[in-house]
C-alpha cells in the first residue's frame, strides 16, 4: 500500500507538472499574440495607418491642414477634394527665413474653394519686432486670408533648455500685437499643450487658441478653436520628403465657420 501511495504521489506530481507547463504555454502564446499586435498597433501609429484621434464629423465638421515646404509639390485640386474647408500654410519663421514653397502654394490654392491663411514659426532666438515685419512683408494683405497664426512650440534643445517664461511671453506678445494692428484682425496662436502650460496659461486669452494634442482630446485651462489632432495623418495630392501631412478641426459648427471667415472673432471649445 505504501508504494500506491507513492505511485499516486507521482502521479499528482506529473499531473501538477503536465497543467503547470500548459498555463506556461498558454501565457507564451497570450505574450507573443500581444506583442505582435502591439507591434502591428505601433507600427500603424507611426506609419500613420492609424490615428490615435478621430474627432467625428458630426460634431466637428469643419477640418483643415496646415502645410510647408516639407509636403513638397501640391496638387492642391487633389487636395482640396479630401473633405477640407481650410489650409494654413507656412510662410515665414524667425527673422529671416521664408518658406520657399509660400507663394506657389498660396497661388495654386486659389480656386480650389479652400479658405486659406499664413503661419510664422516663433523663433526663441529673434527679436519679436523683426520676426513680425518679415511675416508682414513676406505675406502682405491678401484678400479673403484667415487671422495670422503664429506656430510657438519648442525646437531644437529648447524642451531641454527652455527659455525664461517672462522673456518668450513678451517677445509673443509683442508680436502679436504688431500683427494685430498691421492686419485689423486678432492673431491665433497655436500651441503645444507643453509650450501651453508654460507659456500660456493664465494668460493670452484674448487670443484665439490653436492646440496640439495627437493623443486625445486637448485638456487646457480654456477653451480652444482649432484642434491639431494628427501629425501623420496621410493624404492624397503631395509628394514631398514629408510622408505625412497635419490634420486639424475648428471647434464649431459651419455656420460658425462662416462667421469666424467674416469677422476674425473665435469660436470656442471647451479644453476639458
Amino acid at each position: 500500500m505504501g508504494r500506491d501511495r507513492m505511485e499516486q504521489k507521482n502521479g499528482s506530481h506529473s499531473t501538477w507538472a503536465g497543467k503547470g507547463a500548459g498555463y506556461l504555454r498558454s501565457i507564451l502564446c497570450v505574450a507573443v499574440v500581444l506583442s505582435v499586435c502591439g507591434g502591428i498597433f505601433y507600427c500603424g501609429v507611426m506609419n500613420g495607418w492609424f490615428l490615435l484621434n478621430r474627432p467625428g464629423a458630426g460634431t466637428y465638421s469643419v477640418r483643415g491642414v496646415d502645410v510647408s515646404h516639407y509636403q513638397g509639390d501640391i496638387d492642391w485640386s487633389v487636395l482640396s477634394a479630401q473633405d477640407i474647408s481650410f489650409a494654413y500654410i507656412k510662410a515665414t519663421e524667425g527673422s529671416r527665413h521664408r518658406d520657399p514653397r509660400f507663394e506657389e502654394n498660396w497661388e495654386e490654392s486659389a480656386g480650389t474653394g479652400l479658405y486659406t491663411g499664413a503661419y510664422h514659426f516663433f523663433s526663441f532666438d529673434s527679436p519679436a519686432e523683426s520676426q513680425a515685419q518679415n511675416f508682414i512683408q513676406t505675406v502682405g494683405k491678401r484678400e479673403g486670408m484667415l487671422p495670422p497664426v503664429v506656430d510657438f512650440e519648442f525646437y531644437g534643445d529648447k524642451r531641454s533648455n527652455p527659455p525664461p517664461v517672462s522673456q518668450a511671453a513678451e517677445q509673443l506678445e509683442l508680436m502679436l500685437e504688431m500683427l494685430g494692428e498691421h492686419y485689423g484682425v486678432t492673431p491665433v496662436i497655436y500651441a503645444t499643450e507643453e509650450t501651453y502650460e508654460m507659456y500660456l496659461e493664465g494668460g493670452f486669452e484674448a487670443y484665439p487658441l490653436w492646440i496640439r494634442n495627437v493623443v486625445r482630446r486637448p485638456k487646457t485651462d480654456r477653451e480652444w478653436t482649432f484642434w491639431q489632432y494628427a501629425n501623420r495623418g496621410r493624404l492624397k495630392g503631395y509628394s514631398g520628403q514629408e510622408k505625412f501631412i497635419d490634420l486639424n478641426v475648428f471647434a464649431g459648427s459651419k455656420e460658425q465657420w462662416e462667421q469666424f471667415v467674416q469677422t476674425g472673432k473665435p469660436v470656442t471649445k471647451a479644453g476639458s
